[in-house]
């Protein structure tokens, strides 16, 4: 910890030392996957100080209405739809999985990457059943891989600020733990920019990098910076700077690497601009076109909902890096 304190003290050259460290491990190509956002649901049991989404236009989308936005996904070329939504209060296993079978009524080949951890909970208690149980089943009625959201800072005392409802750290170490032993990939995010200092941060990235470690099986690191905009905790704290959230994402690289390959810019979250200049201090993807997005949108985000792949690649080129579309898997799509 000592070590990677000691990395802050000139933030420049652990810049540097990041975009380095990103040239041996990935070299120039910069990576992007077509896919589609599906938020089935704003409403939410858990009242988290930091969301600005939950129980605002209190909706829940039909199945039909889930099923005609994959086909949508699948007509313009999405590999992809990545699918979260609010807690409905009774909802169980059986709900999930029937949006599950939904989306493969439409397609048998699109990749279904869903269902946080905090969503696997809240499924496996509704139903009576093991986290375990709940991750078989979900994966026999169709489910790919698993975003690895609800993580926000892996530190308790963090989390009884920010999220009092939501899953302990030991919990969501524990349900992505078990995903990946069932074969169920996911990928580590950091929400960051609150009330948490850098020694939470970086806590939080070894604890990523040691699940990496004994599974393998994080696909990629998403530093994501708080959004201020219409959410209780943001009329508290300042959130972070441009400046920040490029070292936020330089330090991980350096302290993931070589357990992860991949660290994500996130466009929507920091801007184009910014998701640029992330792309010479450690950062190696983009994340995906999305087609829609709800969450951050509703917490202030001006970027959009939507990038077109061919801005995808005109967006990367102008960094001076090599575009390549992606599947969820990081296998390259030629």
């Amino acid at each position: 910890m000592r070590d990677y304190l000691s990395l802050l003290e000139d933030p420049f050259e652990t810049l540097r030392t990041a975009d380095e460290i990103r040239e041996k491990a990935v070299g120039d190509v910069v990576t992007f996957v077509v896919n589609r956002n599906i938020n089935f649901t704003d409403i939410c049991v858990n009242r988290c100080r930091f969301c600005a989404f939950s129980n605002r236009r209190r909706f829940l989308l039909t199945l039909d209405q889930i099923k005609e936005k994959v086909r949508e996904a699948v007509e313009y070329g999405c590999t992809e739809v990545c699918i979260q939504g609010g807690l409905l209060p009774k909802a169980g296993v059986e709900f999930y999985k029937s949006i599950l079978e939904a989306v493969r009524e439409v397609s048998e080949d699109i990749h279904i990457h869903a269902f946080s951890p905090m969503e696997v909970y809240h499924m496996a208690r509704n139903s009576g059943m093991s986290v375990r149980d709940v991750l078989k089943e979900l994966k026999g009625a169709g489910l790919d891989s698993m975003p690895g959201t609800a993580a926000e800072i892996l530190d308790d005392e963090v989390r009884r600020v920010i999220c009092p409802d939501k899953i302990t750290t030991d919990q969501w170490i524990e349900i992505v733990t078990t995903a990946h032993r069932l074969g169920i990939p996911t990928t580590a995010t950091m929400m960051f920019g609150h009330v948490e200092g850098w020694e939470h941060r970086i806590r939080h990235m070894l604890i990523i990098k040691e699940i990496q470690r004994r599974t393998g099986r994080f696909t990629e690191f998403i530093p994501l910076p708080f959004m201020t905009k219409n959410n209780e905790l943001g009329k508290v704290v300042r959130g972070s700077s441009g400046f920040e959230d490029l070292l936020v994402i330089a330090m991980a690289r350096i302290v993931l690497h070589p357990e992860i390959k991949n660290v994500q810019a996130s466009w929507v979250k920091l801007g184009i601009k910014l998701a640029q200049a992330a792309l010479h201090v450690g950062a190696n993807d983009l994340g995906g076109t999305l087609m829609e997005e709800n969450i951050s949108k509703a917490a202030g985000a001006t970027s959009g909902e939507f990038l077109p792949k061919e801005e995808m690649i005109r967006i990367i080129e102008a960094a001076g890096r090599v575009p390549r579309q992606r599947d969820t898997l990081y296998n390259i799509v030629e």
